[in-house]
C-alpha cells in the first residue's frame, strides 16, 4: 500500500480541485481524481492501486445514495465521506457503511479535517491497541470500527490473557476494557497496567454496560484515561475518544523527543546520552556488560558546507544519520554530539566483531550518495575512533576514543582506529 495514494471520488470541480490542491504539495499526497463511480471502479479495479484513504461524495451523478461508498469499504479501503447534505437518514446510511468519517463540504475547517484524518489512518498502521472482553460480540464490534481507522488490533476474554499480551507486545499503546469478566475484571487490570506503566506510555479506556453510572468514575480512579457506555456509544463518540487518547500520547513522545534528540537528524542529544551512558558506563564498570565508544567525524565537512551550503552540510548530516539507525542496534546508544561529531556506545557486541561493525559502518556511508538538490549527489566519507577501554568515568572512555578519531584523521581519513 502507498501510505501516500488517495482516492478522490468526487462530481464537483471545485471540491475536487480544492481537495487535490490542499492534500498535494507539502503535505505530499498522491491524488488520483473520479468525478463518478464508474471512473472510481476502474481505478480501484488496478491490481496496484495502493490507496491509503477514500474521500468520496455521498451524492454522485451515477451513485445519488451513497453507493460509491461501498465500492471503497468492500475494498478495506477506508472512507472518507465528503457530502453537502447531513440529515439524520443519510447519516443513519453513512455509518451502516462501515465509514472512517464523514465531512460537510460547508463547514469552513473540513478540508482540514480531511487531512488531519488523513494523517491519523497513515500513522494508525504502527499502532497496536488491545480489546479486552469476554464477550466476543463487542470484542469484534469495537475491532473492527479499529481496523477501519487500520488501527492494528489485538485482543484478550479477560484481564490475565491481556497482561499475558502486554508482556508479549510492551509497545501496545492503548487498551480498551470491559469490567465485568471472569478470572480478573477490568479494575483490577486497569490498576496491575498502571502499577508497571505510566499514562505517559499507555492510555486506558474503560467500557461497560449501560446504567452503571459510577463505571466511569471507578475506572478514572484505577488509572484509566476515559470511558464509554457500550450498548449506545456513538461512532463518532467512540473514534473521538479512541484518537484522542492516542494523540496524546503522541504529543507526550514529541515533548519528550525535544528535550533528549537532535532536531536535526533525531539521533540523541549530548544530554541524552551523558544521562544514560553513564548508566551504562557504571554497569560495564562493574563487568556486567561490554561497553564500546566509537567516535565519528565527517571528513572534510567544512568543505561541503562552503562549496554546496549549509542546506547541503544538514542533508549529509542526516544521511550520516540515517545509515547509523539502519546499520547499528536498537540497544546501541547513537547521539549527534555537536557539529559533524557522533558518538556510539554498542553495548554487549562481540569484541572480535568491532572491527568489521565500524568498518562496515565508513563503507556503507562511503559507498551512499547525498542527494542534495537539482538532481545533485555528492559523496562523502567519515573517520571513526573505536576504544572498549574502560576508564574511570565515561568521559574518559570518550576521550579515548576521540584520541583514536584523531589518530584517524592523521593517518588519511577515512578509516576506522581501535584501541582495545
Amino acid at each position: 500500500m502507498d501510505k501516500k495514494r488517495v482516492l478522490v471520488i468526487e462530481d464537483s470541480v471545485f471540491f475536487g480541485s480544492i481537495i487535490k490542491k490542499k492534500l498535494t504539495g507539502t503535505n505530499g499526497y498522491a491524488i488520483s481524481w473520479a468525478q463518478s463511480k464508474e471512473e472510481a471502479i476502474i481505478m480501484l479495479n488496478k491490481k496496484d492501486h495502493g490507496f491509503l484513504a477514500g474521500i468520496v461524495d455521498y451524492n454522485l451523478p451515477d451513485a445519488p445514495n451513497g453507493e460509491a461508498i461501498d465500492e471503497l469499504t468492500n475494498r478495506g479501503i477506508p472512507a472518507i465521506v465528503f457530502t453537502g447534505q447531513l440529515s439524520e437518514e443519510v447519516r443513519n446510511v453513512v455509518w451502516s457503511k462501515d465509514v472512517a468519517d464523514y465531512v460537510l463540504k460547508d463547514e469552513p475547517y473540513s478540508i482540514e479535517y480531511i487531512l488531519n484524518l488523513l494523517h491519523r489512518i497513515k500513522r494508525n498502521s504502527k499502532i497496536k491497541v488491545l480489546v479486552v472482553d469476554d464477550t466476543s460480540f463487542f470484542r469484534k464490534v469495537i475491532s473492527e470500527l479499529l481496523m477501519i481507522h487500520r488501527y492494528r488490533v489485538l485482543t484478550a476474554e479477560n484481564g490475565e490473557k491481556a497482561l499475558n499480551i502486554i508482556s508479549q507486545h510492551p509497545d501496545i499503546k492503548l487498551v480498551i476494557t470491559d469490567y465485568n469478566m471472569p478470572v480478573m475484571d477490568g479494575f483490577k487490570l486497569t490498576h496491575t497496567i498502571r502499577e508497571k506503566i505510566s499514562r505517559e506510555n499507555m492510555a486506558i479506556i474503560g467500557i461497560s454496560s449501560e446504567g452503571e453510572q459510577m463505571m466511569a468514575a471507578r475506572f478514572i480512579k484505577h488509572g484509566a484515561n476515559d470511558f464509554i457506555i457500550k450498548q449506545n456509544f456513538l461512532t463518532e463518540e467512540f473514534y473521538g475518544r479512541v484518537n484522542q487518547c492516542i494523540e496524546n500520547l503522541e504529543n507526550i513522545e514529541k515533548v519528550k523527543n525535544a528535550s533528549i534528540k537532535d532536531f536535526l537528524t533525531g539521533l540523541y542529544n549530548r544530554r541524552y546520552f551523558f544521562d544514560t551512558g553513564t548508566k551504562l558506563f557504571s554497569n560495564a564498570k562493574r563487568k556486567n556488560i561490554n561497553l564500546a565508544c566509537g567516535m565519528l567525524d565527517i571528513d572534510y565537512f567544512k568543505k561541503v558546507n562552503d562549496t554546496y551550503g549549509h542546506d547541503a552540510g544538514d542533508l549529509a548530516l542526516i544521511a550520516v544519520s540515517e545509515i547509523l539507525t539502519k546499520r547499528m542496534r536498537e540497544t546501541d546508544i547513537l547521539a549527534r554530539m555537536g557539529g559533524e561529531e557522533f558518538c556510539i556506545l554498542t553495548v554487549n557486541a562481540d569484541p572480535t566483531s568491532l572491527a568489521d561493525i565500524f568498518e562496515y559502518l565508513r563503507k556503507t556511508i562511503e559507498n551512499t550518495p547525498v542527494n542534495i538538490g537539482n538532481g545533485t549527489q555528492i559523496n562523502i566519507t567519515v573517520s571513526i575512533g573505536v576504544t572498549t577501554q574502560i576508564e574511570d568515568n565515561l568521559d574518559g572512555m570518550i576521550k579515548v576514543a576521540d584520541e583514536q578519531l584523531y589518530a584517524a584523521k592523521q593517518s588519511g581519513r577515512n578509516r576506522i582506529m581501535l584501541n582495545n
